[in-house]
């Protein structure tokens, strides 16, 4: 695809994850020859997230009413609803306007499918005339597929996990298991320790697969549980002020880590606890045992997200491990009313994530995404349709790239 000069919107909303998904959009696209304005309300994160930054990619400060606004790129991405600001938008009215794309959240719920490629008229406004088409990701051929930039693959085959841990100060040893955390703050994280005892109980893990991997011998079962800044390091060290001494249960609270360096992180750990969208799709890519805590909406809408997703992901999987998967996923989302039970669920469930059986089920499911087109591939083919032939030009007069704001 011709380089084009693509202007993404997007907000701050929880703990920067909005931002972790379009940095690596942007960056992804990048990666491929375009050139990329991210304009971002809150680019702070950024400072840890993409330290280097990305040649190719300038972080602009959401315009204000008093900011002079550059023409509008070749494409124009809103990020999950994000309405780009008015004045932005009636400059998008030219006789050859940008393709407008609005870029949903992730799901597997079967609206997806339907929904994904939609056109949107703009009725009123600025943008009367215009339209917008929606992007959905998915996990089907008939949704927009995953991030997943070029050379992921073949960087986690040749990565070495032992030299990476021992150089942050992770000193894992023989027969250790590494759990890592990042979740919201609602999560039942007592029952996650609690089950993490559990888990060590003899008999309870299968240490063959882990073995041969780590070229160790059997060792005593341990657990080293890895927690993210906020609300999951937060939480398990009020946690443990509340439980006796969890024997064989160490706990190490890590800094901030880059994007590239949280990669590593699921590729390292033999169980992964994640939230949100971008580390969601990341820990599927590691192909490691994970749990998802979605993000929790009032009027419950994501017991169905959660339900959907499930239902792809534990097809054709051997029945009771299909089930220790629910088990435990509703339980550490408290799915209806599970909270109160989720202790014994927990402790029943958690030791098959630990197993070989487990992780063949996040292989499976690997392999069967890495059959997709990724995202950005996607994109570039759809936005190649919207273009009438006349606007396939280079990138808009006026692009330059910058570094990342740190």
């Amino acid at each position: 695809m011709q380089a084009l000069l693509w202007d993404v919107f997007c907000r701050v909303i929880d703990n920067h994850g909005d931002l972790g998904v379009c940095w690596r959009l942007a960056a992804d696209l990048a990666g491929r020859g375009h050139r990329v304005r991210l304009w971002v309300d809150d680019a702070r994160a950024l400072a840890w997230m993409a330290p280097q930054g990305e040649p190719g990619v300038e972080v602009c400060h959401w315009p204000d009413e008093e900011t002079a606004l550059p023409a509008a790129g070749d494409v124009v991405i809103e990020a999950f609803g994000c309405d780009p600001p008015a004045r932005f938008v009636a400059q998008m009215q030219r006789p050859q306007p940008p393709a407008w794309i609005n870029l949903e959240y992730l799901s597997a719920e079967d609206y997806v499918e339907r929904s994904h490629g939609l056109p949107s008229p703009v009725m009123s406004g600025p943008g009367r005339g215009l339209t917008k088409h929606f992007f959905y990701p998915g996990f089907t051929d008939r949704t927009g597929g995953l991030l997943r930039e070029p050379g992921l693959m073949a960087a986690q085959a040749s990565f070495d996990a032992s030299a990476w841990l021992a150089a942050r100060g992770i000193d894992r040893r023989p027969g250790e298991r590494l759990v890592t955390l990042f979740c919201y703050d609602h999560a039942p994280v007592t029952a996650l320790l609690r089950g993490l005892v559990h888990a060590m109980e003899p008999g309870r893990v299968d240490d063959r697969m882990h073995d041969r991997e780590q070229g160790q011998a059997h060792a005593p079962a341990s657990v080293r549980l890895l927690t993210t800044p906020g609300p999951a390091t937060t939480r398990v060290e009020e946690a443990l002020k509340t439980l006796p001494a969890p024997a064989g249960l160490q706990v190490q609270a890590l800094p901030w880590l880059s994007q590239a360096d949280y990669d590593r992180l699921l590729w390292a750990a033999d169980l992964n606890l994640v939230r949100g969208e971008d580390s969601f799709v990341r820990a599927m890519w590691a192909g490691r045992p994970f749990l998802w805590h979605i993000y929790r909406q009032d009027d419950g809408a994501h017991e169905a997200k959660l339900a959907a997703f499930l239902a792809r992901l534990l097809d054709g999987v051997e029945a009771s491990q299909a089930q220790a998967w629910r088990t435990a996923w509703a339980g550490w989302n408290a799915v209806a009313g599970q909270s109160a039970r989720l202790s014994a669920d927990w402790s029943a469930a958690l030791p098959t994530f630990l197993q070989a059986a487990a992780r063949q089920v996040a292989l499976r499911w690997r392999e069967k995404l890495l059959q997709q087109a990724d995202l950005v591939t996607q994109l570039e083919a759809f936005v190649s349709r919207l273009r009438p032939p006349a606007a396939h030009r280079g990138p808009a007069d006026g692009a330059h790239s910058a570094r990342a704001a740190g």
